[in-house]
């Protein structure tokens, strides 16, 4: 495997994936031509306008980006592609689209298999094993709750601590979501605050980015991680 997993594309003040400018100019150099999965589509953006911006970013690298709802057959596209960008946006729009065309399986294999791989927020959510601890509303129906399964582990995105201010809200924390989720399910969750990434292959998954993340191994194991940590210790069985 060869992976970059993100919280965000975006961190605040920043542009579209600047802030993993170089990493990903390491990560894809052997690239000439990305393929775009612009499923999720964020604030409900066209698929054209979503792959317009993945295009305007790689163009510093001289990468073409082109986007899945283009190919005649996007499976076969996924299966000869050099290179595999899944964008943020909505997780259960992402995940219908993903099942509708089922690229899933080969999507699964083309990564396994070490390809170069950026997801970013809900493209980040759906190399864990399912996608409940997604930060989505359910706006579509989805066949499963499970996605690729690379690594044993849910990914929570956007992970935000809980500041002062917040204890004067009645509603639910994202501490507090998590911890339910535990009640019911015993896969862990990596939670990944803003401008943190893991970059994963076959030895190591090291997390990355200034921040520390949040790891729900169970209600009783839950542990802060500092960044340049090898995670894939922590989860041998």
């Amino acid at each position: 495997m060869n992976l970059i997993i993100a919280s965000t594309s975006t961190v605040f003040g920043d542009t579209y994936l600047n802030y993993l400018s170089e990493t990903l100019k390491e990560h894809f150099e052997e690239v000439n031509e990305l393929v775009f999965i612009p499923y999720a589509r964020p604030n409900g953006v066209s698929y054209v306008a979503y792959t317009q911006i993945a295009q305007a970013f790689f163009k510093r690298f001289n990468i073409k980006v082109r986007g899945i709802h283009t190919f005649d057959e996007p499976r076969k596209a996924i299966a000869q592609a050099q290179g595999i960008f899944t964008g943020g946006g909505n997780t259960f729009v992402l995940v219908k689209t993903l099942y509708e065309q089922n690229l899933l399986k080969v999507l699964r294999q083309k990564i396994l298999a070490g390809i170069p791989y950026l997801g970013t927020s809900a493209g980040s959510n759906i190399t864990g094993q399912n996608m409940k601890t997604t930060n989505d509303m359910p706006i579509v129906g989805v066949p499963s709750y499970q996605t690729l399964g690379i690594f044993p582990f849910n990914i929570n995105p956007h992970y935000l601590d809980t500041a002062p201010e917040l204890l004067k809200h009645m509603g639910e924390t994202r501490d507090v979501r998590l911890k339910e989720y535990l009640h019911f399910n015993k896969i862990p969750v990596v939670a990944l605050r803003e401008g943190s990434y893991i970059q994963a292959n076959q030895h190591q998954w090291l997390l990355k980015g200034s921040k520390s993340a949040r790891i729900y191994f169970s209600l009783s194991d839950i542990r802060e991680i500092d960044s340049n940590t090898d995670l894939k210790p922590l989860f041998k069985s």
